[in-house]
């Protein structure tokens, strides 16, 4: 079925379709993201309004919404301009005035003639001592008090949408839902006691109290479980079809490996060797691999890395390490070509800078085979770069490349393996929503050697205080990063204030103590800097938050971050997790700028309480949202219209487990409850999974 179902098709039609919206109409609509009557399913309401009938609006406290019955006493026109048009009204125990402005009194005559009986409804308040209703929302005949909802929902509205023009459109559009075929597991949907899809689009749009338009309504629970599932099954489809693409087994000998382990100064943790099975076994298999392995600040991943592109070699094939930055690269190099070389493998590097003859030749190494392990940049990517035999692509940081970088990589090789690195901790929630097509393994254990980092947390007041104990601390051989604020998130402000910050200290200290380094610094001289930092020839660097990613000086044991109130904590954590990383206890020190408001004293103290990235990680969640977390733009994180990432992770967990069961055990889709799932699809908008079940 590559065609939309008909019975869906009155859904999809023009809005112009519905009652009451036309041409000009439906332009405000897209202003809500609302296209089609599909949309208006999926806009739930936001709140709603009390308009239960009460025989008197005494004794209730105002100001309230009431809804009344009233006898029209005495109109009172405004007879000079600006003042308001008062009809004295008064239900059955008391008078109160009904207040319009701007009104015509030939209408308010014919709609409220002295003497007539009225059911009114509106927001009642004191004004001057007297209790008066202005402009009151609904003003009926009493026998048509039926036609007004008891509990009235509230819509999110755009500029030109009214809430009277929202409530006709969404009810006309609830009338067109049709009857489907149920998609849910039906254990689960006896378990969660959830109603079928058209009782919950119904009970939605017509909520009957305030309860009803809680995130935990079991009509809501159930369509968000509706929109997760949907997601999830289109990941789960992605998953199998990339798993159906001829990969190579490319099976382990363990001999390069070993003479690794040999060399190395330590054991690996339990979690490392979890990871370099779970990688060993993927890649082994004829399908390919297509790994996300998340670990946190100082976990070891690099050597995770290494274990999996000897696994390549030992096959007989080749390895690539990618990373954003020629600064990782070389550190990479630096990490691992002692760690090759102990093993007999051949490893270099290949980046942007490397130009005529000597680029020349290591092309033709690798495209011979003589470079058994690469390590690059994007350069990597570039057309004239051929492998011999390239059997395993290692993306590090994935959040700086794309989806289609992934894919480009991935075709240097035949059917290559993919294992994508990240250093930043991701929510399990979020993590389902944005990588379920891959499987995820997990370094939860720091390596040994690894010191606990001190944070405190100090008042910009005491810089001077600081800045003397960061002199004495120097004195006696230690070295530190000063990281500046984060100013308008411009490089360029950043720039003039990491400059500031170099000349203040360098009047402190000894002449070339101190490095700078910043995002507008040409590669050549960002290099250089940093290398004389890790060389220990300068013991302070001054740096904008360039350092943040993976730079490695084990003798840097303090950090300072400057107006730290501006940074994100997921940020304070990768920047603290620069320190630690040899036997020297390490101290990380953040400056603010009091006073702080209530978010940044949580962030900062949070930081102060757990170095636990994945802890972090989830309260950074809590604070900030799954967008702001990830950075929708570039997150490729789902915009659901009702799911709630932040809320909802149990159920995008039970949507994960029960998206990877239906797609082993129905992977075309075509058992009756597949059949139900791809109207589902379609009724979501999932057409890229459509257009997997009709290829694949």
């Amino acid at each position: 079925m590559s065609t939309r179902p008909e019975i869906l098709f009155p859904l999809f039609a023009g809005l112009e379709t519905l009652p009451g919206v036309g041409e000009k109409t439906t332009k405000h609509f897209a202003g809500l993201n609302v296209n089609t009557p599909r949309d208006l399913l999926f806009t739930l309401p936001t709140s709603g309004i009390d308009r239960q009938f009460r025989k008197t609006i005494k004794g209730i406290p105002l100001p309230n919404v009431v809804t009344t019955e009233i006898t029209v006493e005495r109109h009172h026109p405004n007879r000079t301009k600006g003042r308001p048009y008062r009809i004295d009204v008064s239900d059955e125990e008391v008078s109160f005035a009904l207040v319009f402005f701007h009104a015509r009194g030939d209408y308010l005559r014919r709609q409220l003639p002295e003497g007539a009986r009225r059911v009114i409804s509106g927001k009642a308040e004191v004004f001057d001592g007297v209790a008066q209703i202005v402009h009151p929302d609904h003003i009926l005949a009493p026998g048509d008090l039926e036609t007004l909802p008891a509990f009235e929902p509230v819509y999110p509205l755009t500029q030109g949408v009214t809430q009277k023009l929202m409530v006709k459109a969404t009810a006309a559009s609830v009338k067109r839902a049709p009857e489907l075929k149920e998609w849910i597991d039906p254990s689960l949907l006896a378990r969660e006691n959830w109603p079928d899809w058209h009782t919950a689009i119904t009970q939605s749009h017509a909520p009957i109290g305030s309860g009803d338009l809680a995130i935990t309504a079991p009509a809501r629970v159930r369509l968000a479980y509706d929109e997760l599932f949907a997601h999830q099954v289109t990941l789960a489809l992605a998953r199998a079809r990339q798993r159906k693409r001829a990969g190579r087994s490319s099976p382990a000998t363990g001999a390069l490996q070993s003479k690794v382990l040999k060399a190395l100064p330590y054991r690996p943790t339990n979690a490392q060797d979890r990871s370099i099975r779970e990688i060993a076994d993927d890649m082994a298999a004829p399908e390919r691999m297509n790994r996300l392995l998340q670990g946190d600040v100082g976990s070891g991943k690099t050597l995770v890395a290494l274990m999996s592109l000897l696994v390549a070699v030992e096959a007989g094939g080749q390895g690539v390490m990618m990373a954003p930055t020629e600064i990782l690269a070389r550190q990479h190099l630096a990490g691992l070509q002692p760690l090759a070389e102990s093993a007999g493998v051949v490893l270099e590097i290949l980046t942007g800078r490397d130009k005529g003859k000597e680029r020349t030749a290591k092309l033709e190494a690798l495209r011979s085979g003589a470079i058994q392990i690469l390590v690059g940049t994007h350069a990597v990517f570039q057309k004239d770069v051929e492998f011999q035999d390239l059997r395993l692509a290692v993306v590090d940081e994935q959040h700086r490349f794309g989806v289609a970088q992934r894919m480009e990589l991935g075709k240097k090789g035949q059917s290559a393996d993919v294992l994508v690195m990240t250093a930043t901790p991701i929510p399990r929630s979020l993590s389902l929503a944005q990588y379920g097509d891959m499987d995820v393994s997990i370094l939860d254990e720091k390596p040994p050697g690894r010191t606990p980092v001190t944070t405190a947390l100090v008042s910009s007041g005491r810089m001077d205080e600081v800045v003397a104990n960061l002199r004495t601390a120097v004195s006696e051989g230690k070295q530190a990063y000063w990281v500046c604020p984060l100013v308008d998130e411009s490089e360029v402000t950043a720039k003039t204030a990491a400059e500031e910050r170099f000349k203040r200290l360098r009047a402190t200290f000894e002449d070339g103590t101190v490095g700078l380094v910043h995002g507008q610094m040409p590669p050549a001289d960002k290099d250089a800097a940093m290398a004389a930092f890790k060389n220990g020839d300068t013991k302070v660097l001054v740096a904008t938050t360039v350092i943040e990613v993976g730079v490695d000086v084990p003798n840097a044991s303090i950090m300072v971050i400057e107006g730290a109130e501006g940074f994100g904590l997921a940020q304070l954590h990768q920047l603290r997790g620069r320190v630690g990383r040899g036997a020297e206890k390490s101290t990380c020190l953040m400056l603010y700028q009091a006073p702080l408001s209530e978010s940044a004293r949580r962030r900062l103290e949070t930081l102060r309480e757990t170095e636990d990235g994945f802890r972090i990680a989830e309260e950074d969640l809590a604070m900030r949202g799954a967008g702001d977390v990830l950075g929708t733009a570039q997150s490729g994180l789902p915009q659901f219209r009702i799911a709630d990432l932040e809320r909802q992770t149990a159920l995008l967990a039970i949507a994960n487990d029960d998206a990877r069961a239906l797609i082993a055990a129905d992977a075309d889709l075509t058992s009756p409850r597949g059949e139900a799932v791809r109207v589902l699809l379609w009724l979501l908008e999932q057409d890229k999974a459509i257009q997997m079940i009709s290829v694949g």
